[in-house]
C-alpha cells in the first residue's frame, strides 16, 4: 500500500471512531470532579502529578478565557483537554505566564494564541484507541478557526515533540527546557503558524474539518446560545459529504 493509500485509510478510520465521539464543555462541580480523576489518573502515570500539588484543578480552569472539554467515546469519559483564548488584552494562560519573554512580543504585535493545557487521556483506553490524542487535539483546532488565531502552542514533552511537527507542522519557540521547573520531564515550547497550516491539515486530514455550527456550540458564550447544548457532536463527515 503506497503512502497514500495509507493515508487514505487512516483518515476513514478515525472518521468511523468520531462517529462515537461525544465533547461535553465542563461547567459544573460535577463534571470536574470527573475531569480531575482523569487527570490525575493520566498524569499520575505520566509520572508528573506529585509535581502538581494535591489538586487537578487550578484556577486557570475558571478563566474568562478558558474552556475545559472532556471528550466521550460511547458515553465513557476518555480524554479532556483545556483551550486557552490569549489575545493582547487578555493574556492569561500557563504558556504565557511560564515564558513571558517569548510570548508576550508576540502579543504586543497584536498576534492572538490559542494555548491547548492540561491534556490528559485515559492511559488504558488509548492503549486500545491510540487516535483518541487526534480527536482530543481536534477540540484546539477547532478553537483556531472559531477565533481566528495567528498561533497555537504545544508545550510538551520533547519526545512528544516529532509528533507535532509532523502532523501540525510545529516549530520550536524556544530549546529544550531540561527538567522545567523540576517537574522531572524536558519539555519544548512549540508553536503553529494557524493562517498557513489549517489549510493543509484540512486536507491532509479531513477528521479535523467542524462546521461553524459546532465550533459556536463548543466556544461561543452560553449566554449567546438559546439552550446551552449538554453534548456536541462532531460535524467534520458532513462536510467530507457536502
Amino acid at each position: 500500500m503506497d503512502k497514500t493509500s495509507k493515508q487514505s485509510v487512516f483518515n476513514e478510520k478515525l472518521l468511523g471512531i468520531l462517529d462515537k465521539v461525544e465533547y461535553r464543555r465542563i461547567s459544573y462541580t460535577e463534571d470536574f470532579e470527573d475531569i480531575a480523576r482523569l487527570r490525575r489518573k493520566a498524569f499520575l502515570a505520566a509520572d508528573i502529578m506529585p509535581f502538581l500539588g494535591d489538586s487537578a484543578v487550578d484556577a486557570y480552569d475558571f478563566d474568562p478565557q478558558a474552556y475545559v472539554f472532556g471528550v466521550y467515546y460511547d458515553e465513557e469519559l476518555v480524554s479532556t483537554v483545556r483551550i486557552h483564548h490569549v489575545t493582547p488584552d487578555h493574556r492569561t494562560s500557563p504558556a504565557r505566564k511560564a515564558f513571558p519573554e517569548v510570548l508576550d512580543p508576540l502579543l504586543d504585535a497584536g498576534k492572538t494564541i490559542i494555548d491547548p493545557a492540561r491534556l490528559a487521556a485515559d492511559p488504558a483506553i488509548v492503549r486500545e484507541i491510540p487516535a483518541i490524542p487526534y480527536l482530543t487535539l481536534r477540540i484546539a483546532t477547532m478553537a483556531t478557526d472559531y477565533f481566528k488565531v495567528d498561533h497555537c502552542l504545544a508545550f510538551v514533552k520533547t519526545t512528544h515533540e516529532a509528533f507535532y511537527t509532523r502532523v501540525f507542522e510545529a516549530y520550536r519557540l524556544l530549546q529544550p527546557q531540561y527538567n522545567w521547573n523540576n517537574y522531572n520531564v524536558d519539555a519544548v515550547l512549540l508553536s503553529v503558524n494557524v493562517p498557513a497550516t489549517l489549510p493543509r491539515l484540512y486536507t491532509r486530514f479531513p477528521f479535523f474539518r467542524s462546521q461553524l455550527f459546532e465550533q459556536k456550540m463548543m466556544f461561543a458564550p452560553h449566554e449567546e446560545q438559546e439552550i446551552p447544548p449538554l453534548t456536541i457532536r462532531p460535524t467534520a463527515k458532513y462536510l467530507r459529504a457536502a
